[in-house]
């Protein structure tokens, strides 16, 4: 009599692989990092919750100074007296740059006339107006730096942070192959592991690096306008402090 061959049990198979499958979860990451892969990650934990405070801090700093920009710029022009335009840029909050511009080219005319009334050699080596002018310069110069806080590192988290997740990938890989050398064991049990833990330190990187991205172009482009208007006022400001009125229609 023929013994007859126990065939294979397909629903086993897939059983099997679905088990297998359960194990390239996150949770299995964690329980399977090695001393690379917790660097991997905690650079890549580091980067994303500063990219996000960044982001954040930047998006409410950036949606006051805009707010705030016509009111301060309108009310300094629309003040009928110099000296209460400037106490009303004095009451502005510190970090409204606006104020802080026409403040600077107040200060700088002031000092001017004293220097003028003393006899000094600064009123000799250099005009009001170029004395102004100096002063503005330095001034827009400083408030544009401060608007660009913290777009170096949206920039370089946008730039690293998929690479450094490659190389958590590779090196889940590289597990994988070495556990199939040491056993011979090339069945899904086998690498689902460390190729899962591949798989999601590439999602990982690519998921710290989007939103720096997008941020850092995103303020860039609202910055170039507020960098506009920071020239505008100082070209005014210059105009009104150096002659005494305010040049209109350019």
């Amino acid at each position: 009599m023929f013994q007859q061959t126990p065939s294979p049990n397909p629903a086993a198979g897939g059983t099997s692989n679905a088990e297998a499958m359960k194990s390239m979860g996150f949770d299995h990451l964690i329980h399977n990092f090695d001393f690379l892969g917790w660097i991997v990650f905690v650079v890549l934990v580091v980067m994303s919750f500063s990219s996000w405070y960044f982001i954040i801090a930047n998006a409410i700093r950036n949606a006051m100074v805009r707010g705030r920009a016509d009111k301060v710029i309108n009310g300094f022009w629309t003040n009928g007296s110099t000296q209460d335009a400037i106490r009303e840029l004095e009451a502005q909050p510190k970090g409204e740059p606006f104020s802080k511009i026409a403040l600077d080219a107040a200060s700088a005319v002031a000092h001017h006339q004293q220097a003028s009334a003393g006899g000094g050699r600064l009123a000799e080596s250099l005009s009001r107006s170029e004395f102004i002018d100096r002063a503005l310069r330095q001034a827009v110069a400083r408030e544009s730096l401060r608007l660009e806080g913290g777009l170096t590192l949206l920039a370089t988290v946008g730039s690293s942070a998929p690479f450094i997740g490659l190389l958590g990938t590779v090196w889940g890989i590289y597990h994988a192959l070495i556990k199939i050398s040491a056993t011979g064991n090339a069945s899904m049990e086998a690498v689902a592991g460390p190729v899962g833990e591949a798989l999601i330190m590439t999602a990982f990187g690519l998921f710290t690096a989007i939103p720096a991205v997008l941020a850092y172009n995103f303020f860039n482009r609202s910055n170039r306008l507020t960098y506009a208007q920071f020239d505008e006022f100082a070209h005014d400001l210059h105009d009104f402090f150096a002659t005494g009125a305010r040049v209109e229609g350019k």
